[in-house]
């Protein structure tokens, strides 16, 4: 028996700039499987991370909870298994809940609510990457730097390509596996890819979409240091930019890659939309495709993520099922947190019960149906990982983006009059209502001191385990090893059934066996 609950495709791009996308305004990258999605969807045009790094980002999507609350802090906190998740939520409403790809959980718990996880992980699954503010913004436990910018150009092979290509094909296998089950339960699929992320890496073919003379620069050019805010500055030593020069074709250059990886990875996605439609699961299934969090890519001398500036906040996020919601875009300040009640709604019809714990967003169904303008809702977005020395949160309402750095005066821009957020309006008297009200809903769940004390407390025991990690054969390697059952793929044993009849099985669309016409004269 079919089931009437729609299966959930959620696809994944691991630090997707808005700006680099065609149906945001691009005029020169290259993503025709997306814009092709977006012109069948529902596009958000104001859509945010709340949290400008990986692993905090995904937590607090999948929890639908606001990073702070989960002790999200940076890309070595760990997600507690105790936390439910979409897939918890979904596998109760009676989904198969499979995950393709990159989701970064840090702790032993390396499924979170999913039945199954199709691959490894690419980045590291314990505390080793745990931030120490007490040793300043240039302590770097990944050891990032500038030499992303600086070594960018094409290539044959990496890492990172190595990745995505089983990402792709174990999505894609898995589709049609699904395809081949019986249909008797909905499916929620996530296929998380890591382009276009660092380092600045393209395939050749995907490089040479592009002439060097159609890169554009940057819109905002590199800004003095002296004339950075303060947690700027911070990310501007975190960076290494202190001790590595980059000239402007150095910039072009990473630029260059980073629009062939991003064709790179519309490719990937375009696989698995096709194979989605020519298994005719798409009749059925609704798409969501979003970004984790974006990349500065050298707007005003800026690189990477992890800061409230909008190139490195603002996420993409795409809902499409045309026979359900009419393609439209919607201005409606949006957020991750949003996905889990939004998928509640899909899997139980708008009928969905009570969580069993706090959710911080809000359904995006009566936006996808034009049902609510959503012109009252506004998102937050939290950082505290490597990079900075304090605490920060970001609060977007109507045209304004408040932030507030403990310690550190805060920034106030109105986005309808400064896009490019260069006049920071803050103890502005003609502004100071608007500052006062906007700075009263930010610390209302977060007082900054408290924060600022707890994630110091965090480091320090997560250093401490950390180092004694270091070196011992001892320590559990918490990274998923994924396990196939090729007995239930290929032919094992020739059974009862028989060969033949095992691979008619694997034919899509199913035939049935030829059934002989005649009774073989040939003795038994």
């Amino acid at each position: 028996m079919k089931h009437t609950q729609p299966n959930i495709l959620l696809i994944m791009a691991d630090q997707l700039a808005v700006p680099t996308l065609p149906f945001h305004g691009h005029p020169v990258v290259k993503t025709p499987h997306l814009s092709q999605l977006a012109q069948n969807g529902v596009v958000f045009d104001s859509a945010y991370c709340n949290f400008p790094i990986c692993a905090p980002s995904r937590f607090s999507m999948l929890s639908g909870r606001l990073p702070h609350s989960i002790a999200a802090y940076d890309n070595a906190s760990e997600f507690p298994a105790a936390m439910p998740t979409m897939a918890h939520y979904l596998r109760h409403a009676g989904y198969r809940t499979i995950l393709c790809g990159k989701m970064h959980f840090i702790g032993p718990d390396q499924l979170h609510g999913f039945d199954e996880r199709l691959t490894t992980d690419i980045y590291p699954a314990d505390f080793a990457w745990t931030p120490d503010w007490l040793k300043g913004p240039a302590y770097r436990p990944t050891g990032v730097s500038m030499r992303p910018v600086l070594e960018a150009g094409p290539c044959v092979r990496s890492m990172q390509i190595d990745y995505d290509d089983e990402v792709e094909y174990k999505g894609a296998q898995c589709l049609y596996d699904l395809a081949r089950a019986p249909q008797d339960k909905p499916f929620f699929l996530t296929v998380s890819y890591t382009h276009p992320h660092p380092p600045f890496v393209a395939p050749q073919k995907h490089w040479d979409l592009y002439q060097r003379e159609d890169i554009d620069a940057p819109r905002i050019p590199p800004i003095p240091f002296e004339e950075l805010d303060e947690h700027s500055q911070w990310l501007y030593v975190a960076h290494a930019q202190d001790i590595y020069s980059v000239t402007d074709e150095q910039v072009l250059n990473a630029r260059h890659a980073y629009y062939g990886m991003v064709s790179y990875v519309d490719e990937k996605i375009g696989r698995i939309l096709e194979v989605l439609k020519e298994t005719g699961l798409d009749d059925n299934t609704v798409v969501v495709f979003c970004g984790d969090h974006g990349e500065m890519l050298g707007e005003r001398g800026m690189w990477f993520k992890q800061s409230f500036y909008e190139s490195s906040v603002r996420v993409p996020m795409i809902v499409s099922m045309p026979k359900r919601f009419t393609p439209a875009r919607v201005s409606a300040h949006v957020s991750l947190v949003d996905l889990l009640p939004t998928f509640m709604d899909l899997a139980y019809n708008n009928q969905a019960p009570e969580p069993v714990g706090p959710l911080h967003g809000n359904s995006l169904v009566p936006l996808l149906t034009g049902e609510e303008a959503g012109l009252n809702r506004c998102v937050i977005s939290e950082y505290s990982s490597e990079g900075v020395s304090a605490a920060s949160r970001m609060l977007r309402d109507g045209p304004w983006k408040y932030i507030f750095t403990h310690g550190l005066p805060p920034m106030l821009f109105n986005l309808e009059a400064d896009p490019d957020e260069l006049q920071n309006l803050a103890g502005n008297a003609d502004y100071a209502s608007t500052q006062q009200r906007l700075h009263a809903r930010l610390v209302e769940d977060w007082d900054p001191a408290t924060m600022h004390a707890r994630i110091l407390a965090s480091q320090k025991e997560r250093l401490f385990l950390a180092e004694v990690a270091n070196g011992s054969s001892k320590t559990p390697n918490w990274a998923y090893q994924p396990f196939v059952d090729e007995t239930q793929r290929f032919i094992r044993g020739s059974g009862t059934a028989g060969p033949t009849s095992v691979k008619a099985r694997a034919r899509f669309p199913y035939v049935e066996s030829v059934q002989p016409d005649k009774l073989s004269d040939k003795p038994a």
